[in-house]
């Protein structure tokens, strides 16, 4: 349709030198994107969120009228306004299949976690309490567990429990199955690249193989423009709310990555445990020596943003490219973290 349009134009005389086409981003993908790309088209995905809309309680909404609002912020976009609409960076098909063993992985353990609640629900309502589903003999113990009042459990509630457990067994074994396919990876792969960014990230004091992957395929080896491009996208930016005379904040803006904002909070969390007597951690205890209600809770993002920023502005894909491994060590210890190896 696009090259029958461009025919078209050429026959009635003008000149087409270039093709841009935009569209909104949604379940589908990026794979549009790169198959236009591939064949000469100029493709920008754009975030819905983004766009601006009329704030009018009740407006007419069509699709021929979508679609002239997103031409419009199009348009201005080309023009070199940014405040139009904003674009997604288009991955290849490389870079979203590096992501997908860790986010497979979180997938699993929620699994996980559900089933185990899920039984310690069913065994709570008659009174068992002191049964652990994750225990490598729970299966056996399983036709063993008796009620407080000395009585088997019911028939259909074993065998539900039983289900259960087979259905724990099996998702285990799947998370078991990535991990050790990883771990192959990383031993097999060469000194370059996101393998080895990963091996040398896990080697630092607090970090496992866990945040180290997650960190590498969802943030480092993103081409950021700033520090603050980190943060946002981290999802670890403030959200203020400015009228007049009134100021606020409404807490984290919660646009940005989600796993990156969880994998953060944590790695604060076990970088206060790790690193006492670092700057960093000596940053947030002179600020949280209160004892203030929240405070605690709230210091905690900014210590994260701070780790992610430097590490962002230190380990950007450019460093990786012109620092040798030695030298990507003292990078990293540079951030107040202390290396196993120092």
């Amino acid at each position: 349709m696009l090259h029958r349009w461009r025919d078209e134009a050429i026959r009635a005389g003008e000149k087409i030198t270039r093709i841009a086409l935009a569209f909104e981003a949604g379940r589908d993908g990026f794979w549009l994107a790169r198959w236009l790309s591939a064949r000469g088209v100029e493709a920008h995905v754009i975030h819905p969120s983004s766009v601006a809309v009329s704030r009018e309680h009740r407006r007419a909404k069509t699709d021929r009228l979508d679609t002239e609002l997103l031409k419009r912020g199009f348009l201005g976009w080309l023009r070199g306004e940014r405040g139009h609409c904003s674009m997604a960076r288009v991955p290849t098909i490389a870079e979203e299949d590096a992501k997908r063993p860790n986010r497979e992985r979180a997938c699993l353990v929620g699994e996980r976690t559900r089933i185990v609640n899920r039984m310690k629900a069913t065994l709570a309502r008659l009174g068992v309490r002191n049964f652990k589903p994750t225990l490598r003999k729970a299966a056996e113990r399983l036709a063993t567990v008796h009620t407080p009042e000395g009585m088997p459990l019911p028939p259909n509630v074993l065998d539900e429990l039983q289900r259960d457990m087979a259905r724990l067994g099996f998702v285990v074994s799947q998370i078991r199955q990535i991990e050790e396919a990883r771990q192959k990876r990383l031993e097999q792969e060469t000194e370059t690249g996101p393998h080895a960014m990963v091996r040398l990230i896990a080697r630092v004091v607090g970090v496992g193989i866990e945040t180290a992957d997650m960190l590498v395929h969802e943030v480092l080896s993103r081409p950021m423009c700033n520090r603050k491009a980190v943060a946002r996208y981290a999802d670890l930016t403030g959200f203020p709310d400015e009228s007049g005379a009134k100021r606020g904040e409404q807490g984290l803006a919660r646009a940005g990555n989600a796993r990156v904002r969880r994998g953060m909070i944590q790695l604060a969390w076990r970088f206060l445990l790790f690193q006492k007597e670092s700057a960093l951690a000596l940053w947030y205890r002179a600020r949280t020596g209160d004892s203030r209600l929240g405070t605690r809770e709230t210091m905690i993002f900014a210590l994260a943003r701070k780790l992610l920023i430097r590490a962002g502005a230190r380990w950007s894909p450019r460093c990786l490219v012109l620092l040798s491994r030695d030298e990507l060590i003292a990078e990293f210890v540079h951030l107040a973290v202390r290396c196993s190896q120092c």
